[in-house]
């Protein structure tokens, strides 16, 4: 472990510390660092933002006192006397004696912890003006909805203040592009109690959605593609023979239907191959392309869910290729081009590759995954691409591609994938017939661009702070009259822009025109449209964009200008 980890650990440490000073009761959780910082999670006490203040000047007197961190290995006897009143620490040292593992503690100062470490020697070490105290946030023991809620602080910290001070700018200008607020202002979704982690999209909201759907089928068809949709409700034997009731079933929503049981999908291959199993397939037909907008659900714990960031279900842009292995490199370098070339026209031009190798848990045997993995090694090397390795986190059925992008305030998401599966054919004995009438096993590619759309969306409005390209605003355009006499010829406009195909919408309410001017740019639409006397006579419209004023133009002239920016999807 790095030495910042160690600090971040050690702080975690010193929060409980303080804590326990101030609120001798508290039932402590665990305390684990986390990219960038710590946090630690607190039962029976109420914690709010007022107290971090205390908490952190505490934190750093303890800093000062160079308090030392010492390891020591004891028996299960000793940790349930030293944890005798911590009902979570007596949980974990239970499961540590089921899982034989080795019961390690950390002593620092009069503070005893349950902790594999590793921690700094000496608090020293720390600097204490390199690190911040940021929020509490509620949280459910081991992630469950079941279990007590308990108080999750969080901390950030880093080597310098300077480090310190850049990241809480960050911090800053992330809160405000976060997704679920913006998404409220400009009533595009939302999430009600009566369907925890389900979307409810709203009409604005729908628009951009669609406008996704609509960019992948175009770019599926250039590709060669066809379009599929595969039920949501399947029997149990489906996903007993796919290898998903082994592997995936803990998060899987199940159905009884006619004494049988079924599942939600929480993923779309094996009714792909259900589709590609309906008939016999020469090896003239492949490579056969078979995309599907897939709805599926997940059972996502409660305490992890997050916006459109985490949700129970959500639109898959999947696809997946069954090609003869000859055709396999070209096919992935296919994918591969898709995918980058699709990041680059949402507005994502840095981008990072990984592969993810075989996990714990797979199907098939060793000799097919080196193969898959080979295939995707190779065709990164054709391109000319570099790439990183995330050790044994690829699917249960094949190893696979993973595309990073950076938003414009530098964070990383995972966005689409491109997974080899020679597995999962052969447990449904798909075949095609080689040109020798011999029956072979085809390969399947899975491959998904935007992964999920929601999540995408959520990406994309914080990467945008909201304010999204023409070709993808829910509005494009928004009309003001600046008052009711014109209103008739607003609404006109209005008419034209809808025959143009333009997204547009009117204000006519009774609120002055500043107000008015001032909403539709709280709406972050691109375009607002102010039309009175003067644009009245001459048929024009006077042009604000975001960039300000753009003075009046011929309605025709507009209309030629936005519909350049949509078909070239400028961003």
């Amino acid at each position: 472990m790095e030495k910042s980890e160690k600090i971040r650990h050690s702080l975690a440490h010193l929060l409980a510390m303080a804590v326990l000073e101030k609120f001798p009761g508290a039932k402590l959780g665990i305390g684990p660092t986390i990219e960038n910082g710590f946090y630690y999670d607190f039962g029976g006490i109420s914690l709010s933002a007022e107290n971090l203040p205390d908490l952190e000047k505490r934190m750093r007197e303890l800093i000062k006192d160079n308090i030392k961190f010492t390891r020591e290995e004891i028996s299960e006897k000793e940790a349930k006397e030293i944890f005798s009143n911590q009902q979570f620490k007596l949980e974990l040292i239970e499961e540590l004696k089921n899982n034989n593992q080795q019961i390690i503690i950390y002593k620092s100062g009069n503070f005893i912890d349950l902790c594999a470490g590793p921690h700094i020697e000496q608090s020293k070490e720390i600097n204490p003006d390199s690190f911040k105290l940021t929020k509490i946030a509620g949280a459910y023991w081991r992630g469950d909805e079941k279990n007590p809620m308990l108080a999750r602080v969080y901390g950030v910290a880093f080597d310098t203040k300077k480090e310190l001070e850049n990241y809480l700018k960050f911090l800053e200008e992330a809160e405000k592009r976060d997704h679920r607020k913006i998404g409220k202002e400009l009533d595009l979704f939302s999430f009600h109690e009566e369907g925890p982690g389900f979307p409810f999209w709203h009409q604005k909201g729908m628009a951009l959605y669609n406008q996704l759907k609509k960019f992948i089928r175009e770019e599926n068809k250039k590709r060669g593609y066809g379009e599929a949709a595969t039920p949501i409700l399947l029997k149990k034997d489906l996903w007993v023979l796919s290898g998903h009731w082994e592997k995936f079933k803990d998060d899987m929503y199940f159905s009884e239907i006619d004494k049988q049981e079924f599942a939600v999908k929480p993923m779309n291959c094996p009714g792909g191959l259900l589709i590609y199993n309906e008939k016999i397939h020469s090896y003239r037909d492949l490579p056969i392309r078979l995309a599907e907008f897939g709805f599926v659900h997940r059972h996502e714990l409660s305490g992890v869910l997050h916006g459109l960031f985490r949700v129970r279900a959500f639109t898959q842009d999947d696809a997946h290729s069954f090609c003869a292995p000859e055709q396999l490199n070209n096919e992935i370098i296919q994918m591969i081009e898709y995918a980058l070339n699709t990041y680059k026209a949402f507005g994502f031009n840095d981008y990072e590759i990984f592969i993810a190798t075989r996990p714990e848990k797979y199907i098939g045997d060793d000799e097919v995954w080196e193969k898959a993995t080979s295939a995707l090694m190779n065709s990164l090397k054709e391109k000319g691409l570099d790439y990183k390795i995330k050790e044994g986190e690829g699917a249960f059925y094949g190893p696979k591609i993973e595309f990073n992008i950076k938003d414009a305030v530098a964070r990383n998401w995972q966005l689409g994938t491109i997974q080899v599966d020679f597995s999962m054919p052969k447990r449904f004995s798909a075949f095609y017939v080689d040109k020798n009438g011999d029956k072979q096993t085809p390969i399947m590619i899975h491959r998904a661009i935007l992964g999920s759309l929601e999540r995408f969306i959520g990406i994309l409005i914080e990467h945008y702070a909201g304010a999204l390209p023409v070709w993808l605003s829910p509005i494009q355009a928004q009309i003001i009259p600046v008052s009711e006499k014109f209103n008739k010829y607003g609404e006109k406009i209005l008419e034209e822009l809808k025959n143009a195909d333009i997204r547009a919408e009117i204000d006519t309410s009774n609120e002055t025109l500043g107000k008015r001017i001032r909403n539709a740019e709280l709406q972050k639409n691109p375009y607002i449209l102010v039309v009175g006397e003067k644009e009245k006579d001459s048929g024009a419209v006077s042009v604000r964009s975001r960039i300000g004023d753009e003075g009046v133009m011929e309605l025709k002239n507009f209309l030629e200008k936005i519909q350049k920016e949509i078909s070239s999807k400028k961003n």
